[in-house]
């Protein structure tokens, strides 16, 4: 007979003696961590998703601090009438960008109409909008500037498509980086302006997309899915425990747990310096669906025993006495699984761990010290019975211990015949599609992409390292040939450089003869066509985002089409061994945000395997001390690997793409599908040992006494990571999916796989 706990008897004793005392205290513990929300910070800036020291993220930093920040609102101006090229429609456009210079943090405005178009009046250079008053331009002027605008390099493809019949005025941000909320401040004005304008110029259609409605749509996506998903996964639970527990006080204090567990994890999170972000912020849920847990395990013994006669305290003691080691070790090994997301390389998924893993350990001590505590406060009813077997789970133990060879066979084919379908997986990601078609930003940065050009670019430094050095005529050519070179490219939409507005400066001081339309041959000669344009150059339009304050190097950036992560990969890694080639005479920087991302995700998923692979040990080593039996603890690792193997084979034949959100899931559902299988090994080995029944009648006793709680538990997980899947946000939903998926195929191994391991492995007695 196994020696009782005396720390549980103890606990479960204070706890039942002393229950207004417990609630007391807890109240004070919740109060007093949640008082950290008060100091709640949410921030949605893309940036939140790179560490420190990433090294993309150091080389985009290095390349901004050069150049002018290009951190910006791109507003697409779609006419009715398909031309962009009429007096009113160019009216508007001057309008608009006029009205783009008063936007929060405003440093720069291009649009086709402020192009600073040049021409050349004998020996002087002349440097003027490309658009004034068109509401007065004859017909040949209004198509002398659509001629210029569509043949211009610097604007086609890139403010104005090359049929004339989409325009865009691109506001640039100077963002300070205090206020995290200053995306959502600038989304906010923007989206005002286009209402008003939208009154005024009812045909024009305008599309807001840019890096600024990107961050914003990170935040109104983790918003809105707060909005729409919790409600529905509260409502989910509140459903289950009422149908699975049919008792009204039950659920009541499994909510009241649930929100106490959230509330403190959060605001104890919040004192230690997290920030919440769009992919922490689904942490509530997840605690949501893993608190439930412990205490259905809890809840469905202590029923159990009042339904068959026991006295409401002593069904209390009991079901502590039974469960305390499985939930303790449940809550634990869950903990260390999330925790592996510390290996990540994306803070926000180490924030998400950190956050569930401290839910789901005060969900723990709430458990064993509040629940008691209010089911011995609160009336319970239940109607006594004699014969409580679940005649499904007696059914279903019959059918595995008949079946076992059968199942122990046909299971480890079908695990074998599914995790041979990993390699149809590839790490993939296109952070464009991080959001779905209900976001705003998603659907004008498709239009973006289908009509004019793409947001996805490589910003390209190319350092002379002397002063001056973009003069030479040497450097400049070496410039003009890597443009051609991506130009040539088949991913390429857009190639901005200065070596083109090089050429039509030479161009306009040989009598604007097509035949000068070339980079000038001499330094001199150079240097003083760009100190005569920098002079004729209005406020706010100066050449800071093309070319660094000591003239040694130029900015080119390449625009392309939405790219995967493995095409951008492709593209750089193109571009690398091209300028290895061309360029080793110069400093060379190629950075951007969607190398960031492309980057961070092949990254993160090597981290995630180390993370999960230490989790493992980690978790085995406890498991084999607490089942006192190595061969237990070993059997138990087999249900534990093969769910998430399984359901990265279900996902290579049903997707494929394995994106960040993703490449946290393994280490996520390690400690999580190792619930069931100590739970179900718990109760087996009590059997043996307490009870000192056969292997057999060890299986059909787990069955019994635990297969409806893992039944339920498991419904609540793959319900809520199910709800989670349904987000707008693709991290939060594939992971989600993902997670659902592994659980299920996890509480059917445990079912159906784990029995028949222990009967053929484990045949002695206990």
């Amino acid at each position: 007979m196994m020696k009782k706990n005396t720390f549980v008897n103890q606990l479960g004793m204070f706890s039942i003696n002393h229950p207004w005392w417990v609630l007391l205290f807890s109240l004070i513990f919740v109060g007093l961590s949640g008082s950290g929300l008060k100091n709640l910070e949410f921030v949605n800036n893309y940036r939140v998703f790179f560490g420190e020291d990433n090294p993309q993220l150091l080389a985009f930093d290095e390349l901004q601090n050069t150049y002018s920040k290009s951190d910006n609102v791109m507003i697409l101006v779609e006419p009715a009438n398909g031309d962009v090229f009429t007096r009113e429609n160019l009216q508007a456009i001057i309008e608009l960008t006029k009205e783009g210079w008063q936007l929060p943090y405003s440093s720069r405005v291009d649009s086709i109409s402020n192009f600073q178009h040049t021409i050349a009046e004998e020996d002087d250079l002349i440097v003027a909008d490309l658009i004034i008053q068109p509401l007065q331009m004859t017909d040949e002027q209004l198509q002398y500037v659509k001629q210029v605008a569509l043949n211009e390099p610097l604007l086609t493809d890139r403010l104005i498509s090359k049929t004339g019949h989409v325009t865009g005025v691109n506001v640039t941000m100077q963002l300070p980086g205090t206020n995290p909320m200053e995306s959502m401040e600038i989304a906010g004005v923007v989206r005002e302006l286009v209402a008003d304008f939208k009154v005024r110029h009812p045909d024009l259609t305008l599309h807001l997309s840019g890096i600024v409605m990107m961050n914003n749509a990170f935040g109104e996506a983790a918003m809105k899915d707060n909005a729409s998903l919790v409600p529905l996964m509260y409502g989910i639970v509140l459903l289950v425990l009422i149908v699975c527990l049919r008792s009204f006080t039950a659920t009541f204090s499994v909510i009241l747990l649930i929100v106490f567990s959230i509330v403190a994890a959060l605001g104890l999170a919040i004192y230690a310096g997290v920030k919440l972000t769009p992919t922490s912020l689904m942490s509530p849920t997840i605690i949501l669906t893993m608190a439930v847990a412990d205490c259905v395990h809890l809840l469905v013994t202590f029923l159990h025993n009042m339904r068959l006669g026991h006295e409401k305290k002593q069904a209390i003691q009991e079901s502590l006495r039974i469960n305390f080691q499985p939930i303790l070790l449940t809550s634990v090994t869950t903990a260390i699984g999330f925790m592996s997301l510390n290996f990540s390389d994306a803070p926000p998924f180490r924030d998400l761990g950190n956050i569930v893993a401290l839910g789901v350990m005060l969900a723990l001590v709430l458990s064993v010290t509040l629940l008691p505590a209010l089911m011995t406060i609160l009336p319970v009813r239940v109607k006594a019975k004699e014969e409580l077997d679940n005649p499904f789970m007696k059914g279903l133990a019959a059918f595995v211990i008949k079946r076992r060879k059968a199942l122990l066979i046909g299971n480890s084919l079908l695990a074998v015949i599914l995790m041979s379908f990993i390699p149809l997986n590839e790490i993939n990601d296109e952070f464009v599609k991080y959001f779905d078609e209900s976001i705003e930003f998603r659907r004008a940065t498709d239009f973006m992409n289908d009509n004019l050009s793409g947001i996805y670019n490589i910003e390209i430094s190319i350092d002379s390292g002397s002063a001056g050095g973009m003069n030479e005529p040497a450097y400049l050519a070496k410039v003009e040939q890597f443009q051609h070179w991506l130009e040539q490219q088949p991913e390429v939409v857009h190639v901005n450089s200065f070596t083109d507005t090089f050429k039509r400066l030479n161009k306009n001081m040989h009598g604007d003869q097509q035949q000068w339309y070339a980079l000038p041959e001499q330094r001199d000669l150079a240097a003083q066509y760009l100190l005569l344009y920098e002079m004729s150059l209005p406020y706010g339009l100066d050449l800071n985002d093309q070319i660094n304050i000591d003239k040694s190097g130029i900015r080119v950036v390449a625009s392309m089409e939405n790219l995967s992560t493995k095409q951008m990969l492709d593209i750089e890694q193109r571009l690398h061994d091209w300028m290895d080639m061309n360029f080793s005479e110069y400093t060379i920087n190629a950075a951007s945000p969607v190398l960031m991302f492309s980057h961070i995700g092949q990254r993160n998923i090597i981290r995630m395997l180390i993370g999960s692979v230490a989790a493992l040990i980690l978790i085995s080593i406890i498991l084999i001390f607490a089942f006192r039996s190595v061969k237990l603890g070993l059997i138990s690792l087999i249900p534990n690997l093969i769910p998430a193997g399984m359901a990265f084979g279900i996902w290579g034949l049903v997707d494929g793409q394995v994106g960040l959100g993703l490449s946290v899931v393994t280490g996520m559902t390690i400690g999580i599908v190792v619930d069931d299988t100590v739970h179900f090994i718990s109760k087996y080995r009590r059997a043996k040992v307490e009870k000192g029944l056969s292997t057999e009648e060890a299986v059909r006793y787990a069955f019994s006494t635990v297969g409806v709680a893992l039944w339920v538990t498991s419904l609540v997980l793959v319900s809520g990571f199910t709800v989670l899947s349904t987000s707008s946000f693709l991290m939060n939903s594939g992971m989600g999916l993902m997670t659902a998926i592994t659980i299920a195929v996890a509480l059917l191994m445990d079912f159906l796989f784990l029995p028949p391991i222990l009967m053929t492995l484990d045949k002695k007695p206990g």
